[in-house]
């Protein structure tokens, strides 16, 4: 999770188990439209995490000690169910991001898809509108991946016919090699798509190159961004603390720049995909020339 940090810095604040594992979050944001006539929808989740922990093989789940919540129980404890949600946005396609699109088909369900294993998947959210960039979508299909088994067939496959494309422009011109402290010459608000209504989405590569950012505004007039794999937890807040799997880890430390200096600007509220504790903070310029995050307190 921390690349070329050793563990001789990271370990001092993180305890790892004997088996060198972190205890991790898949965070997920369930989104209800105040207005639903305005806005068009009723009812949005950001992410859905690794999903049903039955999908994955034993191995599987003790290489990564996956638990029992999944984003199903997570909507049943938040008041809700999967039927009731309209839209269902990932920040990529990775399984710890993308696989609660998909859960195991249970006995006597129909599948949506087998795999080749044999497994029977269901789509999690029969009603919703999914979507994800298209670049992403292109490379989970290709399997440009640094971990060989992250794009799975059992959350991809079964979503091509429900999918929705995002895109939005890089912040660096295409073939343009930035350099490590160099910033857009555009703007993100000026690089977003809103792919629906009060819906924004902007890349933000090096984790990977279709990765993007989500961001809205709540009812209290705040701009509320959903940060992706770039500072997955708070400890990822440093220039050089990207992880091993980026497929550009230089690109994740020109990223983490322009994305903090913005962040602080616009005093973001940021929430973080895989923060174990408390997700949400605010990006605040220290006194070394760099960032630090801030615990924010949501109401």
């Amino acid at each position: 999770m921390f690349g070329v940090v050793p563990k001789a810095l990271w370990g001092r604040n993180i305890q790892s188990d004997a088996q060198g594992r972190i205890t991790l979050g898949h965070n997920c944001l369930l989104l209800e439209a105040v207005d639903p006539k305005s806005a068009g929808i009723r009812n949005a989740v950001i992410e859905v995490g690794s999903g049903d922990p039955l999908k994955y093989d034993e191995k599987f789940r003790q290489i990564f000690g996956l638990g029992d919540e999944w984003i199903i129980t997570a909507l049943r404890d938040a008041g809700t169910s999967c039927d009731e949600i309209d839209h269902v946005i990932v920040t990529h396609l990775h399984f710890d991001h993308a696989g609660g699109l998909t859960r195991r088909a249970q006995p006597g369900e129909l599948a949506d898809w087998i795999g080749p294993g044999g497994l029977g998947v269901k789509l999690t959210f029969p009603k919703a509108t999914l979507w994800a960039d298209s670049r992403e979508w292109d490379d989970a299909i290709a399997n440009r991946s640094v971990m060989t088994r992250t794009y799975l067939r059992e959350h991809l496959e079964p979503i091509r016919e429900r999918l929705s494309f995002i895109e939005s422009p890089p912040p660096f011109a295409a073939g343009h090699l930035p350099q490590r402290d160099e910033l857009p010459t555009t703007r993100v608000l000026d690089r977003q798509t809103e792919f629906l209504p009060g819906l924004f989405a902007f890349n933000v590569p090096g984790h990977t190159w279709g990765q993007q950012a989500i961001s809205f505004t709540d009812d209290r007039g705040q701009t509320v961004v959903f940060v992706p794999d770039l500072i997955p937890t708070a400890h990822h807040v440093g220039s050089a603390y990207n992880m091993a799997y980026d497929v550009e880890p230089f690109i994740s430390t020109v990223s983490r720049h322009w994305f903090l200096e913005e962040a602080s600007a616009g005093n973001w509220v940021l929430v973080l995909d895989h923060e174990p504790g408390h997700a949400v903070f605010r990006a605040r310029a220290d006194a070394k020339g760099w960032y630090e995050l801030v615990p924010e307190q949501m109401q």
